[in-house]
């Protein structure tokens, strides 16, 4: 076994056909990889198999962060050139968090002029827009920028966004059936800028069928942020500094946890995001299971003692991610290679509109 301290040890090849580029339809049509963590079986299902995988007392716990429209696209003021931009976030001051793309280089002071872009093609000249003052930069080139409208982040970002495809889908500005389909059907706080992956595969419908079978279901919110799905560029896990990102745990859902965990139940964590969620809550209260809400950068490396959930839905993810990290660490290394090397076999989808993995025991299953 390779030195599981080392980035090196989380980088696979992946065929570049395999990346999905569009969702399927409908959404739990998709194809669910089975993996047993306990003995290292594998069996392929669809995505609407669910129900029938998981039992009565099991409690799904999802995140219910919604996606904002956050991408923006216009040109500078000064120069007319071109301009791309990233919302991360709106300050106390009511200024923006913005990461900016263009040609040449920006100075405090410019004026960004944002005009809206929707149905997939870059904007074409409007009436509408939006002026964006760049104040100042940080170290991580993050910039402030000051707006002019005394309307909502949410509003503006409205009339005037896109959804935030990753660069790896190739479709620079999104279409309008992104703006559905890059959202779980049960979203409803805005904080990301990337979505929840593991949580686009249900529909309404696949969620009543696990209510009838008697799965419950609880949600945390953690709002996904731009470092999510970075790679990790140093040459040891250690070394890597993990974003922070603001979730909570509700009352409700911890009581739920707690309910299901003493009735024997099965806590299945819909999600990296959910699983940092719900370990970060754990850490937080010395490994009690209670109500909890913060900025988390846990990072989860293998030798991890995980304590709330006991199975894991995710996606597949990209090679020297944190979250394939974190995958090997709730499935065991050689586990998840495995599976992996499956997947790539029988070509399942990857990234965020690929194909699931269900992985914890399921040797009745």
């Amino acid at each position: 076994m390779p030195d599981l301290s080392l980035t090196s040890a989380f980088q696979f090849e992946l065929p570049e056909e395999l990346i999905a580029k569009h969702p399927v339809e409908p959404r739990d049509s998709s194809r669910l990889l089975l993996l047993d963590r306990r003995t290292g079986r594998m069996a392929h299902h669809t995505f609407r198999a669910l129900p029938g995988l998981l039992g009565n007392g099991d409690l799904l716990v999802v995140n219910e962060s919604k996606v904002l429209p956050a991408r923006l696209f216009g040109y500078r003021a000064l120069t007319g050139g071109r301009w791309e931009g990233l919302y991360l976030d709106s300050l106390p001051g009511g200024e923006w968090s913005i990461i900016c793309q263009t040609r040449g280089t920006l100075h405090p002071g410019e004026e960004i002029v944002v005009q809206p872009c929707h149905g997939g093609d870059l904007p074409r000249p409007t009436d509408a827009s939006l002026t964006l003052s760049l104040l100042d930069r940080d170290a991580n080139g993050v910039w402030r920028t000051r707006v002019d409208s005394q309307r909502t982040a949410a509003e503006l970002l409205e009339e005037f966004g896109t959804m935030p495809l990753p660069p790896y889908i190739g479709r620079k500005v999104a279409n309008d059936a992104d703006r559905v389909r890059y959202q779980t059907v049960y979203a409803r706080e805005g904080g990301s800028v990337a979505a929840p992956t593991a949580g686009l595969h249900f529909t309404a419908e696949l969620l009543a069928s696990c209510a009838a079978k008697g799965i419950e279901r609880a949600s945390v919110t953690l709002h996904v942020g731009l470092g999510t799905f970075r790679p990790v560029e140093s040459e040891r896990l250690d070394q890597h500094v993990m974003h922070r990102e603001w979730c909570a745990v509700p009352a409700e859902t911890a009581d739920a946890i707690s309910r299901c965990k003493q009735s024997g139940g099965r806590v299945i964590a819909v999600g990296t995001t959910t699983m940092r969620t719900l370990e970060s809550s754990a850490i937080q209260n010395q490994g009690r299971i209670e109500a909890w809400q913060g900025e988390t950068d846990l990072f989860i490396r293998p030798g991890f003692d995980f304590r709330v959930a006991d199975v894991l839905l995710t996606n597949f993810h990209l090679p020297g991610s944190t979250l394939l990290v974190l995958v090997a660490a709730f499935a065991g290394y050689e586990q998840t290679l495995a599976a992996y090397a499956e997947a790539i076999r029988e070509c399942y989808r990857f990234y965020s509109y690929g194909d699931a993995m269900l992985i914890g025991d399921f040797s009745a299953a």
